[in-house]
């Protein structure tokens, strides 16, 4: 096979992702609509369905991640795109148990696109440029969340759900092209005898590496389950309706172009910050965006203008695109830095998933007893005290080291 340079393996796997997430996509946007359509029953269905996926991913991680331990290559990742052609194409079809079982695949399926790619990226950065690649893939791949997002909503719309899933589900077959030409077969960095003197240097018994995963859990909480989850319920309470050029659009419409508009800057936004996490530190930059998001979301009730008060969830969503980066980098470095590196993203992948899932339950939890104000202060007091700790990082990293 001819050499490929490892921006290229990158920027390869993080569009084979993109690819794969198109059917995914289009659910968060078409389902809770055409819920009827795909067969079920009520919109409680709808819900299991959109949160399955990320629960059987805590499970699943450790196991797909050791299948990387022992095969090192791109095999798992041929599979995920079996598994989501399959998965899209059922999309097409009727019945609860027949799309409960498809969410359940995909959520295995997204387990090896997202341990390949840590993998991945891993072994073929250094230091020096691996902001910049793990940016470039968190950016890449959210293309698959945009355009699933936005041509998924159209097809489904003017052609029906079946038509919709049967060209998302043909579109993710592209990726195998772009795995046999540009992902080497093998592309991990331990050897058998690397990953069986595992036990030599446990993951818990290091500071650095415990504290990257408690901020990986909270982090993942705030942003992608508590805040993500309650977007639209907050621009519902603050503003309901807003007139733009004479068009009413509903709190609905508005938070899905909130959301819209973070996927769009992405693609250049994230490997730029990542970038900037190369030259100037990552921990810096990680402090100032923790810091800055306390501040957005302390200041979220505040009585401003429309306007303002769009800005500030706009600000929350590149403090989020930034925070996501830099904390998928800081553990891919010390990834790079175990005798097994997958095992250490695999728990990171982990960490994030149970995050992501318990967010939107401590979220509504918090808005039925004590409302979204107390939540966003308690966020705003969770992101100052992260940045507090990583701030004091050489003390506590020195006294663990002290014999």
């Amino acid at each position: 096979m001819r050499e490929v340079s490892g921006k290229t393996q990158v920027i390869a796997v993080a569009l084979v992702t993109a690819l794969c997430m198109l059917g995914d996509s289009m659910l968060y946007v078409v389902l809770p609509i055409y819920w009827k359509e795909a067969g079920l029953s009520s919109l409680w269905e709808v819900g299991v369905l959109l949160s399955v996926n990320r629960l059987v991913r805590v499970p699943l991680g450790p196991l797909v991640g050791k299948w990387y331990e022992r095969t090192g290559g791109r095999t798992g990742l041929f599979l995920a795109v079996g598994l989501a052609f399959v998965t899209t194409f059922v999309y097409g079809f009727q019945g609860f148990w027949l799309w409960l079982l498809a969410r359940c695949l995909w959520g295995l399926a997204w387990t090896f696109l997202r341990l390949g790619a840590y993998s991945l990226i891993v072994t073929v950065t250094e230091e020096h440029n691996r902001g910049q690649f793990m940016g470039l893939y968190n950016g890449l791949y959210r293309l698959g969340s945009l355009g699933g997002m936005l041509g998924g909503a159209l097809l489904a719309s003017v052609y029906g759900m079946f038509f919709a899933a049967a060209v998302l589900a043909t579109l993710s077959l592209l990726a195998l092209i772009l795995l046999f030409l540009y992902v080497r077969p093998t592309f991990t960095n331990q050897s058998t005898q690397a990953v069986q003197r595992l036990e030599e240097r446990s993951l818990w018994k290091q500071k650095r590496v415990l504290a990257t995963l408690v901020t990986a859990l909270v982090v993942t909480m705030v942003y992608q389950g508590m805040f993500a989850s309650t977007l639209s319920r907050l621009i519902e309470l603050r503003h309901p309706f807003v007139a733009v050029g004479g068009v009413v659009l509903g709190a609905a419409v508005l938070a899905s172009l909130v959301q819209g508009l973070r996927w769009s800057w992405e693609p250049w936004a994230a490997p730029m910050f990542g970038k900037l996490s190369d030259r100037y530190g990552r921990k810096k930059l990680f402090i100032w965006t923790l810091i800055a998001g306390a501040i957005l979301f302390g200041v979220l009730q505040a009585s401003v203008m429309v306007a303002v008060w769009f800005a500030i969830l706009l600000g929350i969503q590149l403090t989020a695109t930034i925070v996501t980066t830099v904390m998928d980098t800081l553990a891919a470095d010390e990834a790079a830095k175990q005798v097994n590196s997958t095992a250490l993203m695999t728990a990171y992948s982990v960490v994030t998933d149970i995050g992501a899932a318990l967010g939107p339950l401590a979220a509504f939890w918090m808005d039925g007893s004590v409302g979204l104000d107390v939540m966003c202060i308690i966020i705003a007091i969770s992101l100052l005290a992260i940045a507090f700790a990583w701030a004091g990082e050489k003390r506590w990293v020195r006294m663990s080291s002290a014999p």
